[in-house]
């Protein structure tokens, strides 16, 4: 493990079903209670709506539905991630917000075939830290909306 910080990439933990994902700190604006959500007609399925974050309508995707996996209730320890592209803030319903980890580079290794039943066009690569795998998720494929092939956009 390397000494040096630089060579550390800082990430937040959240989790779906039973995997944990990672995204950077930097593209994370904040961490939420899930508050009432306006649903918006014809909209894809993964976009439950948007919610007024002080003052700034937020679209929210639930990424439960935007991986291909089972939607779930709201509990007590579900957790809206801001994140933030491109100037647009865009809310991520997870089921649970972990931690902070600092990831060392060299633990980070490029997307396998297949992770579970999360298509691997979202996985930038996973991160091996002793007996935990996090997946590190990329925000642009995320974000992207494949009948236009552009970003998300409000």
């Amino acid at each position: 493990m390397s000494e040096n910080l630089s060579d550390n990439m800082k990430v937040i933990v959240f989790q779906l079903q039973d995997e944990e994902y990672g995204l950077p700190v930097q593209q994370v604006q904040s961490i939420e209670k899930v508050e009432h959500i306006t649903r918006v007609p014809k909209t894809a399925p993964y976009l439950k709506g948007v919610i007024n974050l002080r003052g700034v309508v937020t679209p929210v995707i639930d990424l439960r539905i935007r991986f291909g996996l089972k939607s779930d209730e709201i509990t007590e320890h579900t957790r809206m991630i801001i994140v933030t592209k491109d100037d647009i803030d865009v809310g991520f319903i997870v089921d649970a917000a972990n931690d902070v980890l600092d990831i060392p580079s060299d633990v980070i290794e490029p997307a396998p075939e297949v992770v579970g039943s999360i298509e691997v066009e979202y996985i930038k690569g996973v991160a091996k830290l002793d007996k935990r795998l996090i997946v590190m998720i990329d925000l642009n494929e995320v974000l992207k909306v494949k009948e236009r092939g552009t970003l998300l956009s409000v």
